[in-house]
Order: structure tokens, then sequence, then C-alpha cells
């Protein structure tokens, strides 16, 4: 058995005794102002994850508090894609709005002189109304790094999950050819998945070998909570000879997440990239490649 790392007004009224007309309410909401799209990487190894904590500890509070403190205003954020504690991003992008005029370099460095060093702004464009962050992609790109060997290696804890066992990469490629394509992806959804549907269409998922490292690249037009890790986890079952190579054929047509593997670590997991309209050039498309798997 291969063994892994540890496994988001009110109106005024009017006295009845006076006779001066009411002032009209004013209005319910504030006028929006310009809409920015932000690209934003990090390394989510010490963070508890993108959505906003109570502790105040997750990436989006501290994207936040630094962006508001740039603007002077409370600023909040939309994202691509909420990830969970311990995966890192490439290509997050989020838009946020605001009524104040700050140049380009004030949203981008100047909000990363205030953001600790895992986490850093990467570029940024003002976008008309019809951008919206999470609900405007058309696809998105994760990869996934696995590191094989005997014994574990200190500089790839936190950012590459691991097999101490000898895989069949040919066998995993096999068994990937049968997840490409439109399928319910039930056998590979968390049980606390909010998805009001199972179905996705999963554009590619490819497996190469860089040095020690085993990278999967998956594309999508959107995922089920931790489908890629629960993806990773079955292609590295069939990958150590637990299961044959037409299992994953067997668990799409199962729907039953019981029968599948466990989840595999957080640790290898990177939102690499977000596609969106060609009107909206963000550079978070195509994806980019974690640093550790360059070819």
């Amino acid at each position: 058995m291969s063994r892994v790392s540890a496994v988001r007004a009110g109106s005024a009224t009017q006295s009845p005794t006076s006779s001066v007309a009411p002032a009209p309410a004013p209005a319910a909401i504030a006028p929006a102002g310009q809409r920015f799209a932000l690209r934003v990487a990090y390394d989510g190894a010490s963070f508890p994850g993108w959505q906003t904590q109570p502790s105040g500890a997750a990436i989006q509070d501290l994207l936040e508090r630094a962006l508001s403190s740039i603007a002077g205003e409370r600023i909040a954020t939309v994202c691509a894609g909420r990830t969970d504690a311990g995966v890192h991003a490439l290509g997050q992008v989020v838009h946020f709005e605001t009524r104040v005029n700050r140049s380009t370099s004030a949203w981008v460095r100047g909000v990363n002189a205030l953001l600790p060093a895992q986490v850093a702004a990467q570029e940024v464009r003002e976008v008309d109304e019809g951008f919206h962050a999470r609900y405007g992609a058309l696809r998105r790109a994760y990869s996934y790094l696995l590191y094989r060997s005997p014994t574990r290696h200190p500089l790839y804890a936190g950012r590459a999950g691991w097999s101490f066992r000898p895989l069949d990469v040919d066998r995993m490629r096999e068994a990937a050819a049968a997840l490409v394509g439109e399928h319910d992806f039930s056998a590979f959804r968390s049980s606390q998945c909010q998805a009001r549907s199972p179905v996705r269409r999963l554009d590619r998922l490819e497996i190469r070998e860089s040095g020690p490292l085993v990278v999967f690249e998956l594309e999508a037009n959107a995922f089920l909570h931790h489908m890629v890790r629960n993806l990773v986890g079955a292609l590295v079952w069939i990958g150590v000879g637990r299961r044959p190579a037409d299992w994953t054929g067997e668990l799409l047509a199962a729907r039953d997440r019981r029968l599948a593997a466990p989840t595999f670590a957080p640790d290898g997991l990177y939102l690499a990239g977000v596609e969106y309209p060609a009107r909206y050039d963000i550079g978070s498309w195509p994806p980019t490649s974690p640093p550790l798997a360059k070819a």
C-alpha cells in the first residue's frame, strides 16, 4: 500500500408635527466604483485554506486586510476557487470593487509589502462589471506533484505528496484515460461537497515524470470538492498494483465514494490557472507549472 503524507439603510422619517417634506431615502447600495481582477500566488502549507476564518489567519483574510489598507476602505474579495488548507496557488484570481483611485503598483507592490512572504499579488487589471472571478471562469487547471522515493525528503515536505512504493506510471496513464470527458464524479467528491450536481467535464488529465516527481495535470470546466486529490488517490492505488487499470471506469459507474481510495494529501496540489473569456487578459491562462515540476 502506498504511504501518503497526512492526508473554504434606513430612511429618514418626518415628525408628525413638522411641515417640512421628508427627505428622500438614501440609496440602499452605494455606487460600486471600479472593479479589478487580481492574480495571486501563494504557498498554502502554513495556512488554513483560502476562505475567511474566525481567527483571521486565512489567505482571504490576509489579502483583504492588505487591500483595505491600500484603499483606505473595506475591500471584500471573490475568488475563482476556494482552496483547502495546505493547497497552493500559482494562478488564483480574485475580483474586488473600490471607489478610490490607486496606481497599478499600489495594488500589486503596495499590497505585497503588507502580505507575508508566502502570499503575493502577481498582476492586476481593471475589468468591467461583467467579470466575475468565480462564475465567469470557463475552465480551471490544477497540478499535483507526487514525490516517489523509499524515504521522504524534507525539501518536498508541504510541496508534494509522497509514495514510498514504486509506481507503474504507464498503467496510471491507462487508468486516467477513462476519466477524461463528461462524467458523474460522485465517487471522487467529498461528502461535504456542496455542488448541486456531481457532473463535471474533465478536459485533460495528463501524467508526466520529472525526475523523482510524478506530475498530474488536470483541466476541467469545474472541480468538485476534493475531486483532484481523490482522483490522484485512485491512480496511486492503481500505480502500486492495488487495483487494475480499469478500476477508474468501475468507480465512475458505481458513483459511490465509499468504494474509492482515500483522499490524497493536500501538500502537492496547486491551482495552476483559471481561464476567462479572451477580453479579460489577466495572465491566468494558460496554466503555470509548479516550479518544482518544470520540464
